[in-house]
Parts: C-alpha cells; sequence; structure tokens
C-alpha cells in the first residue's frame, strides 16, 4: 500500500489557442474598420459678390452656344472652323497686353465646340483662358484659369 499521494502535477496555461483568437478577432476588426481619408484636401474656396460686368480691355469672350455656333465679343461668326475663329479671335485683340480669352460656352454646347476655341486660341498665341461658368443664383462668374 502506498499511501504517499503521486506527484502533483501544477496547472499550465496554454497560451497557443489564446493567440490564435485574437489573432482572428485582430484580423476581423482590420477587414471590417474604415478608415478616415486624411489625404483629401479639406478646401474653403473664396467667395465673390456678383457684380455686373464691365467692359475690360484685356479680354476676350467666345460665347458658345448649345448649336456649336460662336461670338467672339458679341459679334456672331458665320463659319464653325478653326481657321474662321482664330481670324475672329487675332482681330479682336488688343494690341500692347496680353489679352485673357473667356470662353462662355452653353450646358449643352459639343464639346467639340470648345476644343475648337481652344485649338483657336493656341494658334493665335492666346495662353491665358478661363471659363465662365453661371451659379445657382444667375449671377455670372468666371473660373479655372489656365
Amino acid at each position: 500500500m502506498n499511501f504517499r499521494g503521486s506527484p502533483r502535477e501544477e496547472p499550465r496555461i496554454d497560451l497557443i489557442p489564446f493567440i490564435d483568437v485574437l489573432l482572428v478577432i485582430l484580423i476581423f476588426l482590420m477587414l471590417t474598420t474604415t478608415y478616415s481619408r486624411f489625404t483629401e484636401l479639406q478646401l474653403t474656396l473664396p467667395v465673390a459678390d456678383a457684380q455686373q460686368m464691365r467692359e475690360r480691355p484685356r479680354e476676350i469672350i467666345v460665347a458658345v452656344s448649345a448649336e456649336g455656333q460662336y461670338a467672339v465679343n458679341k459679334t456672331t461668326l458665320a463659319g464653325r472652323g478653326v481657321q474662321e475663329l482664330a481670324a475672329a479671335l487675332q482681330a479682336a485683340m488688343p494690341s500692347g497686353s496680353e489679352p485673357i480669352l473667356i470662353i462662355s460656352a452653353d450646358a449643352l454646347a459639343p464639346h467639340q465646340a470648345v476644343i475648337t476655341v481652344m485649338e483657336a486660341a493656341r494658334r493665335v498665341g492666346l495662353a491665358q483662358i478661363t471659363f465662365a461658368t453661371q451659379s445657382s443664383g444667375g449671377a455670372r462668374a468666371s473660373a479655372n484659369p489656365q
């Protein structure tokens, strides 16, 4: 008869299943978390009061209608080609300073019509181009200088 007790084993905590569960939780959190976009720029654009447009000698305004017709400084052109438009731009250019070309195109104007104006401006040597826009209130403003 052996009354001496068997050697008692110390209880062990097994860490491998615990680590496995933590890794699964970590992967789940990584896949379901949405990250903020810190790379986007937060811009506050300047606001200007719309004033009545005044005549400026350095500006050439080219209007493009929805049908693709052109008007240079409120003078309608008969042709729709690049050569006719370039000739009209050359005639409208003031001497002395480099003018600013303002393209005021209808929202339904063909894309090609605006590209034609830009091509004619390149041929004449106009480098400063601005696109005129209209705010929702109906006031005229210009944006996107190039």
